[in-house]
């Protein structure tokens, strides 16, 4: 018995790389820009900075589901592409 796996255009694969993205800009957001006051209004929280530290680790929870489990096609599903002529 053979697995078929795929991963072309798995969905979560792209909603890790986008929240990747947006958590990485949200992180140096957070880290280089945010001022003192922009902290003071946010209770003295550093909400870009913990956003971004949530979304990355999301991302990669996404990418860690991806890996381990990842897409198959059905056995026969697989059988009857094999034999369909061109």
């Amino acid at each position: 018995m053979s697995s078929n796996r795929t991963s072309a255009f798995d969905v979560r694969l792209i909603i890790a790389l986008l929240t990747g993205v947006y958590g990485l800009v949200t992180t140096v957001l957070g880290l280089g820009i945010t001022s003192d006051a922009e902290i003071e209004r946010s209770a003295g929280i550093n909400i870009n900075l913990w956003a971004g530290i949530g979304m990355l680790v999301v991302s990669l929870l996404f990418i860690g589901w991806a890996r381990l489990r990842p897409l198959q096609v059905p056995e026969q599903h697989a059988e009857e592409e094999e034999t369909t002529p061109q």
